[in-house]
C-alpha cells in the first residue's frame, strides 16, 4: 500500500500486566510515527494492534476479555472492564486525577490469587479517604431515620389484613429477611472491594462490578444492572420525598385550620415548606445531618410515647377478642405495607460507606444489627397493641384513632416535623447518584452547579406534590416495585454472581437459599402492587 509507513513503531503500554476479574491482560498500542506526531500528508486513522497474553489456563479461571474501544479524534484508548474497574472506581475513590490513568502512571495491581486478595492482602476500610467521616452513633441514628417512615402508622392497620398474631410473626420474618438481604449486600460489597482493590463501591457500583468480573453469561448485563438500580433508587426516594411534603402539609393544616379558624388551601401549606427544604438540603455532609435526625428520631419516639399512652390508657381487650389469622384474601395488603414500610436498603451503602469504622456496620452486635431489631421491634409493637386496641375500627393511620384532645393531635405535629428532617436523609441517596453522573461536566464552580441541582430538585418534588397532591397511592405502587427489587432480589442476585465461581456451598445451600429470597421478593413485588392498585383504587 502507496500509504503504508516503512519506520519504526511507537510502543506505549496502558497498564502493564493488570489484574482484572481472574485474567492478567497486557494491552500494547502500536501507532506509527507519521500519525503519532500528526506528520501525515492527509489524515487517516491511526493503526492499532490489541496483543493479549491470556495466563488464565495457569490460574485455571476463565479469561476475561476486554473490549476495547479508540477514539481517533482525542487519541484515547477505553478498556470497557479494565477501565470501569481500574480507572472509575480505583482512581475515582483513591482520589487520583483521571487525566493520570492514560499512560503508565495508573496504579497497578498485584499479581496475587484471588484467594490471597480476599484473605486480607488489601484492606479497603485503610484506603478511603473521607472528609467528614460518621460515627457509629451517627450512622446508628441515620439508620433509624432512614428506616422510620409513615409506614409506621400504618402498621395497624397491616396487623388488621394479617391477623394478630400471624401479623406479629410475618412481621419479625419480614424484617429478617429484609435484614439479611442488608448483610448480603454489604458482605459482597466488601469482597468486591478486596478483589477489586478499590476502597468503597456504592449499590450500583457493587452490581455492575460484580457482573462485570462474574460469569460470562452475565457480564453483558452490568450496565442494565448499574441502570437498573440507579433509575430505582432516584425515582422511589424522590417520590418518597414528594409523598413527605404532601404528608407534612396535611398535617400542619389539619392543626393550621383549627388555629386560624379559616380552611386554608393545602397548597398554600406545601409552598410555605419550600425555603426550609432548600436551605435544610444545601447540606452536603451525611455528618452534618446527623442532628436532624437525632430530633427527628426524639420527636417520633415521643410520638410513639404518646400513641401508646392513649392505646393502653383505658386497658386493652383480651388477645381472644382479635382473630389470630385474617384472610388469604387480604394477606396482600399486610405483605405489601409491611414490606414497604420496612425496606429501607436506599440508604444503607452511601451510610456504610461514610463509617469512621465501617466494620462496626455488620459486626455482632454492630449498627444494622441493633438499629434495625429497634425498627422492627418497634414496627411489630405498633402493629400489634394498636390493633389490638382499635380491631375493626382501626384507620389507615393510628393517629386517625387517637381521641381529638390537644395531646393526642400534638403527636401530628411531631411526626410531622420528624418526617419532614428525614427529606433530607431521603433526598442525600438521589442527589449522590445524580450528582455523580453528571459533575464531570462542570469543571468550574461544581459547589455552585451542585447547589443549584439541589435546589432545581427540591422545586421539583415541590411542584410534582402540588400537581397531584394525593400521589401517595401512585408512589406506593413505585416503592412496592423499586424496594421488593432493590431490597430483596438484587442482593441476592449479586451474591449468587460474586460467589458463582469460587463455590456455593455444600449441596448449593447459597443457590436455593437465594432462590428463596429471590421468590419472596416476587411476592413483595405482587403483593406491593395489589396493595398499591387497592389504595388507589379506593382513594378514588
Amino acid at each position: 500500500m502507496e500509504d503504508e509507513f516503512d519506520g519504526p513503531v511507537c510502543s506505549r503500554h496502558f497498564g502493564i500486566s493488570r489484574f482484572v476479574g481472574f485474567n492478567y491482560v497486557d494491552l500494547i498500542w502500536k501507532w506509527d510515527l507519521r500519525s503519532f506526531f500528526g506528520m501525515a500528508l492527509r489524515p487517516r486513522e491511526p493503526k492499532f494492534e490489541l496483543l493479549t497474553v491470556d495466563l488464565s489456563e495457569n490460574l485455571g479461571r476463565t479469561p476475561r476479555p476486554i473490549i476495547t474501544e479508540y477514539d481517533p479524534k482525542k487519541r484515547t484508548a477505553r478498556t470497557e472492564l479494565g477501565d470501569l474497574v481500574l480507572v472509575k472506581y480505583k482512581c475515582h475513590s483513591n482520589n487520583v486525577p483521571t487525566s493520570m490513568t492514560n499512560g503508565s502512571t495508573l496504579p497497578l495491581v498485584s499479581s496475587t490469587a484471588l484467594t490471597d486478595q480476599e484473605a486480607g492482602g488489601y484492606n479497603p476500610f485503610e484506603h478511603r479517604r473521607l472528609e467528614h467521616p460518621t460515627t457509629d452513633a451517627e450512622t446508628l441514628i441515620h439508620l433509624l431515620k432512614g428506616s422510620l417512615g409513615t409506614g409506621i402508622l400504618a402498621m395497624p392497620l397491616a396487623f388488621k389484613n394479617s391477623g394478630l398474631f400471624f401479623g406479629l410473626i410475618a412481621t419479625c420474618v419480614i424484617g429478617l429477611i429484609c435484614t439479611y438481604c442488608i448483610h448480603i449486600l454489604v458482605k459482597c460489597s466488601h469482597i468486591l472491594c478486596r478483589r477489586m482493590k478499590v476502597p468503597s463501591l456504592g449499590f450500583a457500583d457493587v452490581a455492575e462490578v460484580a457482573f462485570m468480573a462474574g460469569p460470562k453469561s452475565v457480564r453483558q448485563f452490568s450496565t442494565l444492572a448499574r441502570a437498573i438500580i440507579n433509575s430505582f433508587l432516584v425515582i422511589d426516594l424522590l417520590g418518597c420525598c414528594c409523598v413527605y411534603i404532601s404528608f407534612v402539609a396535611k398535617n400542619a393544616k389539619m392543626v393550621g385550620d383549627v388555629v386560624f379558624e379559616h380552611n386554608i388551601d393545602l397548597r398554600f401549606y406545601m409552598l410555605s415548606l419550600l425555603p426550609l427544604l432548600i436551605v435544610v438540603n444545601l447540606i452536603r455532609n451525611l455528618k452534618y445531618l446527623a442532628p436532624f435526625s437525632m430530633v427527628a428520631n426524639i420527636l417520633m419516639a415521643v410520638g410513639m410515647v404518646i400513641t401508646f399512652f392513649y392505646v393502653f390508657r383505658d386497658g386493652l381487650p383480651a388477645v381472644g377478642d382479635r382473630p389470630s389469622f385474617s384472610s388469604f384474601e387480604t394477606l396482600p395488603i399486610f405483605f405489601g405495607t409491611a414490606i414497604f414500610a420496612l425496606e429501607g436498603v436506599g440508604v444503607v451503602m452511601p451510610l456504610e460507606n461514610n463509617m469512621k469504622t465501617p466494620t462496626h456496620f455488620i459486626g455482632c452486635p454492630g449498627v444494622l444489627n441493633t438499629g434495625m431489631f429497634f425498627v422492627v421491634s418497634l414496627y411489630a409493637s405498633v402493629g400489634f397493641f394498636g390493633y389490638l386496641k382499635y380491631g375493626d375500627a382501626t384507620m389507615d393511620s393510628v393517629t386517625l384513632n387517637l381521641p381529638k384532645e390537644l395531646l393526642a393531635q400534638s403527636v401530628n405535629i411531631m411526626i410531622a416535623i420528624a418526617i419532614f428532617l428525614t427529606y433530607a436523609l431521603q433526598f442525600y441517596v438521589p442527589m449522590e447518584i445524580i450528582w455523580k453522573a453528571l459533575k464531570h461536566r462542570f469543571t468550574s464552580r461544581p459547589l455552585l452547579v451542585e447547589s443549584s441541582i439541589r435546589v432545581l430538585l427540591v422545586c421539583g418534588t415541590m411542584a410534582v406534590a402540588i400537581a397531584v397532591p394525593n400521589i401517595g397511592p401512585f408512589i406506593s405502587l413505585v416503592g412496592a416495585v423499586c424496594l421488593s427489587t432493590l431490597g430483596l432480589m438484587f442482593p441476592s442476585f449479586i451474591e449468587l454472581v460474586v460467589l458463582w465461581e469460587s463455590g456455593l456451598g455444600r449441596f448449593n445451600w447459597i443457590l436455593w437459599k437465594n432462590l428463596f429470597i429471590i421468590s419472596f421478593g416476587v411476592l413483595g413485588f405482587v403483593t406491593g402492587t395489589i396493595t398499591s392498585l387497592h389504595e388507589m383504587s379506593a382513594s378514588k
